[in-house]
Formats: C-alpha cells, structure tokens, sequence
C-alpha cells in the first residue's frame, strides 16, 4: 500500500469533483471483505466517498440510493452476477460509468463485459494504481467532466452536445455508454483525419492498454451499429492505418 500512497500523493493533490464541488462518489461491489476494504482505503484517498456491497442486490440498493459517479463491480457475486446487475441498471436508464472486476482472463469474458454496457475492466489480481487509473479516466469522460468551448460538434446529419452528452443523427436520438460517447467526440473533433489505435487508446482511454487494441475495434463496431445502422456510413476503417469519421456520401 505504500508504493500505491507515494505514487498517488500527485493526484490527491489534484482531487476530482462533482460538478457541483462535492466529492466524486464510487460504489464498490465484491463479495470479497479484504479486497473491498483494501480498495475502499485507496479509493478515499483520491478524496471520493465510497459505498460497499457484497452482493448483487445490495448494489442495485446501493446505486439507486447513493447515486455513484462510477461503480467498480465484481462478475462473480454469490447471488446474482455482475452481467446481470449491469443489465438491470441499464434498464433502470443508468448510464453510470462501470469498472468490471473479474478473474477471468479470456478474450471472450472481457467482450462478454463490454457487450453487457460496461465501460472497462481489470482483472483479478491487479495493481491499486491501475483500478485509480481507470477509474479517474471513466469519471472524466463521464457528465462530470466540464463543458468545452465549443459545445455543439456537427459533421454532416450527426450532431453531438458536449454540454448535455445528447447525440443525434438525422434528428433521430442516439443513446451512447460514455466510453462510446468520448469515443465519438474523439472521431468528430479530427474529422476526415485518420486515428491510429494508439492514438485512440492514449485519448479515449488515457493510459497504456497493454497492447490490447481489440478494445477499440470493439467500440467501433458498438458505434457502427449505433452510428451508421441503417444509413449510409460515416465510420471507415482505413486498413493498416486506423479510422476516421466524414460526411456520408449520398446513395443513389
């Protein structure tokens, strides 16, 4: 724990807010009493106010009352698991950000979390640093982070709000997760310019992802299937180079 308190005094010195300058508020779901005690103190360091729960109805409990800016949730739960838990949530129109914690290490279960509506993950064992980490890049690209200069991005017939996060296309809505949403604002804020993976990693992301680039490809296919479902493509993949994001071209 030490390393993780002299690596982090830097941050603390710079604490997260909520938009309304209280302090950032973390819901931590796992049935592990050590683990969560242990991420509990980290977390309260970086000056947040933390919420336990040890099992999957206690979450739903705890995050329709303590309404958390971001929820670190554990996949394995003794009654009902994190997937499920994260699906009712999305149900109940909860966007919150969500940090998986699981021990499995596959490819599939990592695609199975984000497919369910989550927006990262780590697994089991990890470093405390790595779940700050992400937890600190979720809550900035989640509504708390502050409104830019230029609020309202349009290209073509797709328009994005960076003060209310509201995305449409043609007039029509477009419900985004916030990772997809600051995926998008990425592409629209460099149109017509390609974007590596790294590129994208380093923004949307904002740390080293291991050499993991499928996540991206990942959210571009999330993002397709929102974006351009049924209409004619602004989101092209230039092969070997990355994606970039222009204006449709009309069909005939």
């Amino acid at each position: 724990m030490s390393s993780f308190v002299s690596s982090s005094r830097s941050a603390a010195s710079r604490p997260l807010k909520r938009a309304d300058g209280s302090a950032v508020r973390v819901l931590v779901v796992d049935d592990e009493r050590s683990l969560t005690d242990l991420l509990k103190m980290a977390l309260r360091y970086e000056g947040w106010e933390i919420r336990t729960a040890e099992t999957g109805r206690q979450a739903l409990d705890a995050a329709r009352e303590f309404r958390p800016d971001a929820i670190v949730l554990d996949i394995m739960l003794p009654d009902i698991d994190g997937m499920s838990v994260l699906h009712r949530l999305r149900a109940d129109g909860d966007d919150v950000p969500v940090l998986f914690l699981t021990a499995k290490d596959a490819l599939d279960d990592r695609i199975a979390g984000l497919t369910a509506g989550g927006d990262d993950y780590v697994t089991k064992p990890f470093s405390l640093e790595e779940v700050v980490a992400r937890l600190r890049g979720l809550i900035r690209r989640s509504t708390l982070a502050g409104a830019s200069d230029s609020p309202i991005l349009s290209i073509g017939d797709l328009t994005l709000n960076e003060d209310s996060h509201e995305v449409s296309r043609g007039g029509v809505p477009i419900e985004l997760t916030a990772t997809e949403y600051e995926l998008l604002r990425f592409l629209m804020r460099n149109p017509r310019r390609v974007l590596s993976k790294a590129q994208i990693l380093d923004r949307v992301w904002s740390y080293e992802f291991e050499g993991r680039s499928s996540v991206v490809e990942i959210y571009i296919s999330y993002l397709r299937k929102k974006i351009d479902a049924g209409r004619p493509p602004m989101i092209h993949t230039v092969r070997g180079a990355g994606y970039l994001l222009k204006v449709a071209e009309a069909t005939v």
